[in-house]
This record gives C-alpha cells, structure tokens and sequence, in this order.
C-alpha cells in the first residue's frame, strides 16, 4: 500500500522573524515564542518536546517528552534514568530537543547537553505530582519488556496498598535532566517557502552568535 502526499501544501502566513527584532540571549526569544503560543493558539500541550538521543546501539532515537521548566540555564524535563533513553543521555549527553507548533507555523530546535539536576530539585518535583503519577513512575521499568498489561496494573495495585496512608519518596533512579543549549534555531514559516530561520551559537566567551540561515 502507498500513498502519494506530493499534493499535501500549505502557505505560511501567520509571521514573520527578522533578524533586527531577535534579542542577543535566545532564552528570552523561547520565552516570548513559548508564551504567544500558550496564549494565543489552541495547541494542548505547549511543552511537548522531542528529544533526539544516540542510543547505546548507535542508532539515533527521537520521542516527545513534556518540558517541565526553562531557566536561563536550560530546559529541564523528568524521566526515569535506567530507561533506554536515561542511559542513551548518560552514555553520551549531547542531545536535540525541538519543539513544533504547527498551529503558530513556528519550530524551535535546542542543540545542547544534558546532565542531572540537584536531588532535591528532583525530590521537589516528585512530591509536587499527583500521587498516581508517583506510584507509576515506581510501578514501571520503563523501556523494559513487559509480559502484558495485566502485570502493570498488579505492580500499580501492590503499590497503591503498600503505601496507602504513606508519603511516597522519590526512587532514586528517577528524576530530572537540565539540556544545557549550545545551540538554538528559530523557524517561521513565511509564504513561497522563504522561512525565516534565525540561529543562535554559543561561543566560547559565552556570547551567543546571532545569524540569518537559508530557508
């Protein structure tokens, strides 16, 4: 079965980038971007983010991830650091995250490096979850095989008797990366396919580089 998409067009119309108007820290231009785009278009989750590992068997791997906070430091989201891709990112921290809102026809790609929070940032957060989301993150070893559904649910209702009435303290294979950028692009669509792409570069004086890109 095949499907041609060669008809699948649109214009882009709804902005426009330029390079006089871009702020010299690219945080400040996520933060604008990010809130227009909660604000202003219907997209669900804002902070849904793709991040691209190098996995262990040397094959790149992307999936979307819900970004948590972004400080003038980097993007920090949460996950379970024995799943494949907490040891993808501990095996080689260089990472890619992009964010897509196709609602705002904009796109923003973060290139950069990722480490571990602080334990008690993590422990934070932890606490601050719904404590269904806290007894998941224990009940699943995440990317391993798993017999069938059934085996999940059991793991979460032994859970859910064990700490009835109980505080739940964060595993310590659980918690939070910070992508520290090196790199960010900024992508509007415009019309005739003549997008605006505006990259920031980190150099090594700490100043961030600001050029215009081909579409």
């Amino acid at each position: 079965m095949e499907k041609d998409l060669g008809d699948y067009r649109k214009s882009y119309e709804k902005g426009e980038l330029l390079l006089s108007k871009a702020p010299e820290n690219p945080i400040e231009l996520f933060r604008d971007w990010f809130l227009e785009v909660d604000t202003h278009f219907n997209v669900g989750e804002t902070n849904a983010m793709t991040i691209s590992t190098l996995g262990l068997d040397g094959y790149p791997k992307s999936r979307v991830v819900l970004l948590k906070k972004y400080t003038h430091e980097g993007f920090i989201f949460y996950t379970n650091y024995n799943s494949e891709k907490g040891k993808a990112i501990l095996h080689n921290p260089n990472v890619c995250l992009s964010f897509f809102w196709p609602a705002a026809e904009r796109q923003i790609i973060v290139k950069g490096k990722a480490e571990k929070i602080a334990e008690n940032l993590s422990d934070g957060y932890f606490e601050s979850r719904p404590r269904g989301s806290q007894l998941g993150a224990i009940a699943s070893n995440q990317s391993e095989v798993v017999k069938d559904r059934a085996e999940l649910e059991n793991r979460l209702k032994a859970l859910e008797e064990k700490f009835e009435g109980k505080d739940i303290e964060r595993p310590e294979y659980w918690g939070g990366f910070m992508v520290k950028p090196v790199e960010l692009e900024f992508w509007q669509g415009r019309p005739n396919r003549l997008h605006d792409r505006i990259r920031y570069k980190l150099e090594d004086n700490y100043n961030w580089m600001v050029e215009r890109l081909s579409p």
